[in-house]
């Protein structure tokens, strides 16, 4: 298991939510990293779409004029072309 680079940095945080952490014995500094690695994964993903946004909808007007080219076998359990 590989053990990530960390590194001090300083945080402005409310006095009795801090206060109130320490009490309950929350590790600051992990739930801190946790929530930041969340929002970089959120913001990586939403760059990501916005990037990729003209060709979602050049397939999206392509299997409009098209059809989706499994559209007849593409089936459900409730479908009448499913087979266990």
């Amino acid at each position: 298991m590989t053990t990530a680079t960390k590194r001090k940095t300083s945080l402005t945080l409310d006095a009795r939510t801090l206060e109130a952490a320490r009490e309950f014995g929350v590790n600051v500094s992990a739930v801190a990293d946790k929530a930041l690695e969340q929002a970089v994964a959120i913001a990586r993903q939403q760059k990501w779409l916005e990037e990729n946004a003209d060709a979602f909808a050049a397939q999206a007007a392509w299997h409009e004029s098209n059809d989706h080219p499994l559209a007849d076998i593409m089936t459900g359990p409730a479908g009448e072309t499913w087979k266990p």
